[in-house]
């Protein structure tokens, strides 16, 4: 019997609920996985808040790692024993075993951990195409990255620096600071303590700089805004601080005449060959040791709730585990 996560209603963390489920034998071009590490990302609290809508009930988590237990039919890349790994699309990783499309899996390399895999693939894709595809960011380039000591946070700041560009962090605690800096941000501001955007122009000799990455939202865009040079690219990805609201156009040509871009993954990796790319660079970072992973926490999976609400609470630092 599989163990599942099914929300029948959107609300708070208490609405994740836990049932068993026999699984039939996987159908034509399916796998069934054994679940050996699952990954927490801030969008599942968006899934199971309501703020993204999903048809209820539904299932919860996009990425996952584990051991392939059997292959449906059709099924001839992949074979029982075969160590793989997804980020999704579609729900439902938050389960100790599940039958999923063979399409979406990645075949995990030697150098790549079940943890390290399920800890950095929606996250590490993230900061792919955000700095490669969507910002473009060359060297040189000054970079301002909102909670560069989260897990996405200190993806972006290493992926930055491999690159050359020069790193402004922000960051919530002294603690967090010293984090990120530890893995190369060139300064933190502590927006608790600090007026973001007034540390920006002094930084950057009032120029401000060329491209943010907000991954936060409604707490940060006015910063986000003021701390953006002329002609600057503003990539909004994420609503840890709630969503951005109320966006008038105008506000770009007085802020010196601003792009605005607001991604979601599934647009830069839309056909296989664009996953199977994106997945390679990272998997490159990541064995040659140009990205570190750093797994924060860990919670038992039946405990997701309480990893929700640690998310949330921004109690945790780095990626966070559900090991069932």
């Amino acid at each position: 019997m599989a163990r599942v996560a099914v929300i029948e209603k959107t609300g708070g963390p208490e609405v994740i609920e836990w049932v068993e489920r026999d699984l039939p034998p996987p159908g034509p071009g399916e796998v069934r996985v054994r679940h050996t590490a699952v990954g927490l990302n801030f969008i599942d609290t968006y899934h199971r808040s309501g703020l993204y809508p999903v048809p209820l009930p539904s299932g919860l988590g996009s990425e996952a790692a584990g051991v392939i237990e059997a292959v449906g039919e059709g099924v001839a890349s992949l074979a029982p024993g075969d160590r793989v790994a997804t980020f999704g699309p579609g729900m439902g990783a938050y389960a100790s075993e599940r039958n999923v499309p063979a399409e979406i899996l990645v075949k995990l390399p030697d150098a790549i951990s079940d943890e390290i895999a399920a800890a950095v693939m929606l996250k590490g894709c993230t900061a792919e195409y955000l700095i490669e595809r969507a910002a473009k960011v060359q060297a040189g380039m000054t970079v301002l990255v909102h909670a560069a000591a989260g897990a996405t946070g200190q993806l972006l700041v290493q992926w930055l620096k491999h690159l050359g560009a020069s790193v402004i962090g922000t960051v919530g605690s002294a603690e967090k600071a010293a984090r990120a800096r530890s893995i190369g941000a060139d300064h933190v501001i502590e927006y608790k303590s600090e007026d973001i955007a007034e540390r920006v122009r002094e930084i950057t000799g009032g120029a401000g700089v060329p491209v943010v990455l907000d991954g936060v939202g409604g707490s940060t865009w006015e910063a986000s805004l003021k701390s953006a040079a002329r002609r600057g690219l503003i990539v909004s990805f994420g609503n840890a601080g709630g969503p951005v609201e109320g966006v008038n156009l105008g506000v770009l040509s007085r802020h010196g005449s601003l792009f605005v871009h607001r991604p979601t993954l599934w647009d830069y990796y839309v056909t296989p060959a664009e996953r199977a790319t994106g997945v390679a660079r990272l998997f490159e970072l990541v064995a040659s040791g140009v990205l570190n992973v750093e797994i924060g926490q860990r919670f038992a999976l039946e405990d997701a709730a309480e990893a929700h609400r640690a998310i949330a609470a921004g109690e945790t630092m780095g990626a966070t585990l559900l090991v069932p």
